[in-house]
């Protein structure tokens, strides 16, 4: 199995069963010289000519050779009978499932904190989250819905605004203390600061907004997510620029204090629901889908 070409066959059986590799390449929605890739490429691992040059009514196209034929015929019958065992397989998931996916640092601050009262209100629905960075392909029915930040809309895909977003920075009340309690923009020049990678929350926006113009906004730490970068602040490392709806928790605990609390960036229209363009609205996920507004509505 691990030497089988399945991208080339998958291409080859779109060729066989379309007629063409133009029709092929908008049947699978990707260019045709990457299918015209794909044959040419399984031609030179069979050995063997699939397709010859042909004309049809009037036009150029291709013919398929006895082995073409054979190989066509046999790789469409195993592609659909995949797709069939799949079909049963999904259709075989409970009614009341719902597969969630979203970043690490919004499962783990504000999603998973929320999640007792999902399952007081609806016992019935399982929830299974799927954690990761980036927004993987929703078109492929292994995700229902995801919970994604920023303000762009993701072309192809249903999105939903959830929650605005507000930036301030924040640090512990050690280092607060420590610094001389610092409150006002001019006093982060002289404090650590702490960056999270992610463009929307970066200390530029902040520069921008309320200086001061002389802040190096180059100099400091830098953490792969937002969940890290709240950590490092809480543990006393320096101040972070930290989303509102992030570090909510650990301001009203105490772990962080906001030494500038009058001022803030707002970002607007910022996490987002996403779905499937094509995908049915089910019951179960139409439920987590207004529990999710009902949770973001809540001051």
């Amino acid at each position: 199995m691990k030497d089988l070409p399945l991208n080339a066959l998958r291409a080859f059986a779109t060729i066989y069963s379309t007629g063409g590799v133009r029709m092929a390449a908008r049947e699978l929605g990707v260019a045709h010289s990457a299918v015209s890739r794909h044959l040419r490429e399984l031609e030179a691992w069979l050995g063997v000519s699939l397709t010859r040059p042909a004309t049809v009514g009037g036009r150029r196209g291709i013919a398929f050779t006895a082995q073409g034929e054979a190989l066509g015929r046999a790789s469409l019958d195993g592609f659909q009978t995949l797709e069939r065992a799949i079909t049963s397989v999904r259709e075989e998931r409970s009614p009341y499932s719902v597969v969630l996916s979203t970043t690490p640092s919004f499962a783990a601050r504000w999603l998973m904190p929320r999640l007792t009262a999902l399952g007081t209100a609806y016992p019935r629905i399982e929830l299974s989250l799927h954690v990761e960075q980036k927004i993987g392909d929703l078109n492929t029915g292994d995700v229902d819905l995801a919970i994604r930040m920023g303000s762009e809309r993701w072309s192809g895909l249903r999105c939903e605004p959830l929650m605005d977003e507000t930036l301030y920075p924040v640090m512990s009340p050690e280092y607060h203390e420590r610094h001389g309690r610092p409150k006002s923009p001019a006093d982060l020049q002289r404090l650590r600061l702490l960056h999270d990678r992610d463009p929307g929350a970066s200390w530029a926006l902040w520069k921008r907004t309320h200086g001061p113009r002389t802040l190096n906004v180059q100099r400091g730490l830098r953490f792969t997510s937002s969940d890290l970068l709240l950590q490092a602040a809480a543990d006393g490392h320096g101040v972070a620029l930290a989303r509102h709806h992030l570090a909510e928790n650990d301001l009203v605990t105490g772990r962080l204090v906001r030494p500038i609390p009058n001022l803030q960036v707002d970002l607007g229209a910022n996490y987002w629901i996403v779905r499937p363009a094509q995908a049915r609205d089910r019951y179960a996920v139409t439920i987590v889908i207004d529990w999710l507004k009902e949770m973001a509505a809540r001051p």
